[in-house]
């Protein structure tokens, strides 16, 4: 009968339950793909830093671009006030003169990262589909340079986050009434899912035993 347990029995030489290498590297792809996605979005909206002082002000900073809300007033004899947000690029050359510099190089450096971070998810994609097309012997072979590309594209985005946190806790510009917003946040779970998925292949790559296959018989007397 065939083996459907979850955990190798531990005997000959090849496993084959149900949990394989190939399953969870799978699982771990899709963990990241959604991870990596996360990196995007926090690159892309503007929403790192933020400030809400009321009904008609909402200020956010994002790696690119800063936005703040404008009030559109109403043709005459018309009660309601629009809100629009107005965004600009961020940091502009003015935002970084005298003794914004240091604040300036260390937006940018997050920017970087974060930057850095999609091309190392680039290849970790790659090196995922080469492992998981490429078959066993692929995955026992190469599930070490695997985990590295993850753990730092992990490094990468927890490097960008810490230095954004830094920022919010030190910078004067950033007192009462701002707070860490969507896409620091986002940052935070891309880089926590990535490290799980880290985890998850050195476990199956070490205490998994090799898959599949057939077992060698033993000579009968």
């Amino acid at each position: 009968m065939p083996d459907f347990s979850l955990v190798p029995s531990g005997h000959g030489s090849n496993y084959t339950g149900m949990l394989t290498r190939s399953i969870v590297f799978s699982g771990a792809l899709l963990v990241f793909l959604a991870a990596s996605g996360m990196t995007i979005a926090s690159i892309i909206v503007p929403n790192w830093i933020a400030y809400d002082g009321g009904k008609n002000i909402h200020q956010t900073y994002g790696l690119h671009r800063k936005c703040s809300s404008t009030n559109v007033f109403p043709p005459p004899n018309s009660y309601t006030v629009s809100t629009s947000l107005h965004c600009v690029q961020f940091p502009r050359y003015n935002d970084c003169r005298g003794e914004d510099r240091y604040f300036c190089s260390m937006w940018r450096s997050v920017g970087f990262l974060m930057s850095f971070g999609v091309v190392l998810e680039g290849m970790t994609i790659a090196a995922f589909a080469v492992l998981l097309i490429g078959g066993k012997q692929k995955r026992e072979q190469g599930w070490g340079v695997l985990t590295i590309l993850v753990v730092l594209a992990a490094f990468v985005q927890a490097l960008g986050m810490a230095l954004m946190a830094y920022l919010y806790d030190n910078d004067e510009r950033f007192s009462s009434g701002w707070y860490l917003d969507k896409s620091w946040t986002m940052c935070t779970l891309s880089w926590s899912f990535q490290t799980l998925c880290a985890i998850a292949i050195t476990l199956a790559a070490v205490v998994l035993p090799s898959e599949g296959g057939y077992e060698m018989i033993p000579d009968r007397p």
